[in-house]
């Protein structure tokens, strides 16, 4: 080979180096998460001169229904935002996501508990990396629960939480803020109620066609309940045409009392607001979702319902895709995370650096849970999941009674 070929040759491979991009997809975070993922982005750039990092960002609605569509196209990212569950599985199965066992290294993998991976791992592969848990939570806006005569630290049972509702009514102050319109912040009542009459293990044994499967007396009961609390007219009006990110700042205008969404929401929700301040954290509590009473399932009690979300890599993601992910997760970065209050990490020991009281309350009451559910309309998988979110709509509604919603899922389950 000539010289100037030699030459023409490794130009060329620079310039291929300098081309090399990495795309990273995400459903819409905060304005500090997202600050902190184009810094990162930047400090990878600045020791990898040959990538360039790119995040896009979408709303939640838009990002579910746009996936599916990118991954089966020529602009799908490299790494996605990923609730997990069945999802996950069907991706996998679809051929949209990369083996990346054998890129992780071990001392990596080693940084995050076992529970954690495995939630990204389908068929024995590893098909992404978590990246936080989260549980759903009643937000509380005290200043409202206090000028009511309402104690939310009081709030242990079901019938207590009816109480306080009934109270907050009486007092002229709207008990609840519900973004109905995207269906999946009702589904959080179903399945919680679900979980704490069934217990644990009521979704998998259902999933397995055992016991009745999902027209088990537990779902048809949490039907039953939702329906109680619905019956008291909770909601803000016109909460079926309120979206999340709506209802989100609504509540943190002072519009509700009680607001049943997961730790996730303490930043953006006050991002939302009108002021962009949102309630101080002195008017602001949170308290886990109430036990029921009567024969229960044993653990029912303890289990909570969230995420382990994370980030999965596509099939034709190039091997620096799978790089900056690590260096993403690695436990500076997460350290920093906790210290900031973004969220809560996954990677181990991180979560030593959390100053915020709420976050510190959520990471003990996921440590001390029974089971930690992840949201059923991820869970079950994309079909089964937009039936969840449907009866938890209709059922808010007093469209159909807990029976059919009980039957609608497992007509879908049957025939996913």
């Amino acid at each position: 080979m000539s010289l100037a070929a030699v030459f023409a040759a490794a130009v060329g491979a620079c310039s291929a180096a300098a081309q090399t991009e990495v795309t990273v997809l995400r459903v819409q975070p905060g304005d500090q998460e997202e600050a902190f993922y184009r810094r990162v982005a930047q400090d990878y750039e600045a020791q990898n001169p040959g990538v360039k990092v790119v995040f896009e960002f979408i709303a939640n609605e838009a990002y579910k229904s746009k996936l599916p569509t990118l991954l089966q196209s020529d602009a799908r990212p490299d790494i996605f935002y990923s609730w997990g569950g069945e999802t996950l599985v069907d991706q996998a199965n679809a051929g949209f996501l990369a083996d990346i066992t054998e890129q992780v290294p071990a001392e990596i993998k080693a940084t995050f508990p076992e529970a954690a991976l495995e939630a990204y791992t389908v068929d024995g592969q590893l098909r992404g990396l978590p990246l936080y848990a989260t549980e759903v939570v009643f937000w509380v806006n005290t200043d409202l629960t206090e000028q009511a005569g309402v104690d939310h630290t009081a709030i242990e049972t079901w019938q207590d939480f009816l109480d306080a509702v009934t109270v907050l009514k009486e007092a002229g102050v709207t008990p609840i803020i519900a973004g109905g319109q995207d269906k999946w912040p009702l589904h959080f009542y179903w399945s919680y109620l679900a979980l704490r009459e069934g217990g644990p293990n009521v979704v998998t044994t259902a999933m397995s066609g055992e016991e009745g499967g999902f027209e088990n007396e537990a779902f048809v009961e949490a039907g039953a309940e939702f329906q109680k609390l619905a019956e008291l007219d909770p909601f803000q009006p016109g909460f079926m045409g309120t979206t999340y990110e709506t209802a989100s700042g609504m509540f943190a205008d002072g519009k509700g009392a009680f607001h049943l969404m997961g730790d996730w929401d303490y930043l953006p929700m006050r991002a939302r607001s009108t002021s962009g301040e949102g309630l101080s954290d002195e008017q602001l509590a949170i308290i886990q979702f109430p036990v029921v009473e009567g024969p229960v399932a044993e653990g029912g009690d303890k289990a909570t319902l969230g995420g382990i979300n994370g980030w999965a890599v596509s099939h034709s993601a190039e091997p620096e895709a799978v790089d900056f992910l690590t260096f993403l997760l690695n436990g500076e970065h997460q350290r920093e995370i906790a210290e900031k209050g973004i969220f809560i990490p996954i990677v181990k020991g991180a979560g030593e650096a959390l100053e915020n009281p709420f976050f510190q309350k959520v990471a003990q009451d996921i440590a001390e849970s029974s089971y930690h559910q992840v949201f059923l309309d991820q869970f079950l998988g994309a079909s089964v999941g937009a039936t969840v979110n449907d009866i938890s709509a209709d059922l808010a509604q007093g469209a159909i009674t807990p029976d059919e919603a009980a039957a609608q899922v497992q007509e879908a389950w049957d025939f996913r």
